[in-house]
């Protein structure tokens, strides 16, 4: 469960450590003080985005923090590399400069990975959600959810995608005659091109290399003839090699009276060997430096071909006998196109057949799933008092698609009499939060999250169904931790945890504080929903009443 919230420069909320505890936690407060500002804390935490927009003015950061008790060995620790301690710690910080930095148990996550984490520990309803639920898209996902149909969805998945492909794979091979003769004249055209030119990888590279080599022949050719005379040396001077073999031979006379020298006398003779060794080479070099305007003709002639193939068919040769391969993999599909046509067809019947399979086992998944969750959300809604209610999941059945064979959309009748319509067009405000919190329940029963948020949804309730909403989220808060934030005093009367949302003004900035509150807190603020800022005996003693059962 959510146990502690540590709120930093959030809207009007400089700093404030909420604590939440088990069972039905309720906040209230006047409009404007601030209880969205929380939620949308609690919503940062679980990586939902954040704007710069929620930093207090003056600040140049806003922070939350979240502890988390008793939190199950997810899958989602060992798959992220986070250290697994069941009382988990979310911290999650937000720049001005639309920077965040998100870490759980101390280790660095980003927000899309930090949601994962989220949607497994807190569902949050808010009136918005009334819009998903009745809005049929979403229908199919909402049933398949209670049917428990992951696992075989993405069996079905599978499936499809291999449909998929081997239908776009067929579509692709199937043109006509004319079509097909103007593709092999061109694919004829281009292998015989490429091949004629005979390729090698990477030899435009080597002939370039080659030619820029020619181009500089007799430049390199005279700085090798100077290197050479400076190492071995001309006819009037010495060079380098010889210089250093006379060092070394008198370092070698030195040394025989100082040991002093002996260091001095190897790195000479190393130096010297050296010398003699480049000298060597570059002789070698140079004497092997043999070129020919011919030779540059040739390359020039060459390397016009491979360019004219390259702003065709690649970057360079390795790329046009890429090309070359595939072409020729092409013309032999054209050319062998009716025998593997045969043998696509053959593979997409059976894959279909594989796909049907396990459609018509999701559909027979679906039937049964929305008989019972017909019969929860009508026994939900029963309790809530509205026991005339009907509802049902409609089917259509369909050609193989992303999510099976199947639509489905939710029908109901408010009234007695009256006919089962498309849900969002049959209900009116107070029914439609009733409606969602019994479809939210049954729907919660599914999963195993712990912590449920209710934003106002008893908008548009009042009297009975509000008591009946009230006592509906308590029961629930029986087995899951609930937090509710409301304006009826019929919720704030049942809870275990009353937390006061309060603004107020204090050297020209606003400041929101969270109270939790005792029984005499409770009756006054009960007193204030009752009866708004004039608080009377006669509210007091109303609120007194509530609060006794």
């Amino acid at each position: 469960m959510l146990s502690l919230l540590h709120i930093e420069n959030i809207a009007v909320i400089e700093c404030s450590d909420i604590s939440f505890d088990r069972g039905f936690n309720i906040l209230t407060g006047e409009t404007g003080a601030g209880k969205s500002i929380v939620i949308d804390a609690i919503s940062a935490i679980l990586g939902e985005r954040a704007y710069r927009d929620m930093i207090r003015t003056g600040a140049n950061k806003a922070s939350v923090r979240a502890v988390f008790t008793q939190v199950p060995e997810l899958g989602w620790f060992e798959e992220n590399g986070v250290e697994y301690d069941p009382e988990t710690v979310i911290q999650r910080e937000i720049f001005l400069d639309g920077k965040n930095i998100c870490r759980v148990n101390g280790s660095l996550v980003s927000v899309s990975i930090l949601r994962k984490l989220g949607i497994q520990l807190i569902n949050i309803h808010g009136q918005h959600d009334s819009a998903s639920l009745f809005d049929e898209n979403n229908h199919l996902t909402y049933l398949d959810a209670f049917a428990d149909n992951e696992a075989l969805r993405g069996e079905y998945g599978r499936a499809y995608s291999q449909v998929s492909r081997l239908r776009g794979e067929i579509e692709r091979m199937t043109m006509d005659e004319g079509e097909k003769l103007r593709r092999m004249e061109t694919l004829k055209y281009q292998i015989a091109e490429i091949s004629k030119a005979n390729l090698e990888a990477g030899e435009d590279e080597r002939l370039e290399d080659r030619r820029k080599l020619l181009q500089n022949a007799e430049k390199l050719a005279s700085s090798m003839d100077t290197a050479v005379e400076c190492l071995y040396g001309g006819d009037e001077t010495d060079g380098a090699a010889s210089l250093l073999t006379q060092a070394q031979r008198e370092l070698s006379r030195v040394a025989r009276y100082t040991d002093a020298m002996n260091a001095l006398l190897e790195k000479v003779t190393d130096l010297m060997y050296q010398v003699q060794d480049a000298a060597e080479e570059l002789r070698d070099a140079r004497d092997g430096l043999s070129y020919s305007a011919d030779e540059l003709e040739k390359i020039e002639a060459r390397l016009h071909t491979i360019h004219k193939l390259r702003r065709k068919y690649g970057a360079d040769c390795g790329e046009i006998l890429e090309y070359l391969e595939k072409a020729k993999a092409e013309l032999d599909e054209i050319e062998f196109a009716d025998d593997h046509l045969e043998k696509l067809k053959g593979e997409l019947a059976k894959a279909e057949a594989e796909a049907w399979a396990l459609a018509k086992q999701l559909r027979q998944n679906r039937q049964l799933a929305a008989e019972a969750m017909s019969a929860q959300i009508l026994s939900e809604l029963a309790q809530l008092d509205m026991p005339k209610v009907q509802f049902n999941c409609r089917f259509t059945e369909l050609e193989l698609g992303a999510n099976g064979a199947d639509a489905v959309a939710f029908y109901m009748s408010a009234n007695a009499g009256e006919a089962l319509k498309p849900m969002s067009k049959v209900a009116s405000g107070g029914e439609l939060a009733r409606i969602m919190l019994a479809m939210k329940n049954v729907l919660a029963r599914q999963d195993r999250i712990d912590t449920l948020i209710f934003d106002e949804v008893d908008t548009g309730v009042s009297g009975r169904a509000a008591q009946k909403v009230a006592e509906k989220l308590r029961s629930v808060a029986k087995t899951k931790q609930v937090l509710c934030v409301t304006h009826l005093p019929q919720l704030a009367a049942l809870a275990d945890t009353h937390l006061l949302i309060a603004k107020s003004e204090r050297d020209g900035r606003t400041y929101t504080t969270v109270t939790p509150l005792d029984m005499e807190g409770r009756k006054k603020e009960l007193a204030r929903i009752i009866g708004g800022s004039k608080i009377t005996e006669t509210t007091l003693k109303s609120a007194e009443e509530m609060l006794k059962f």
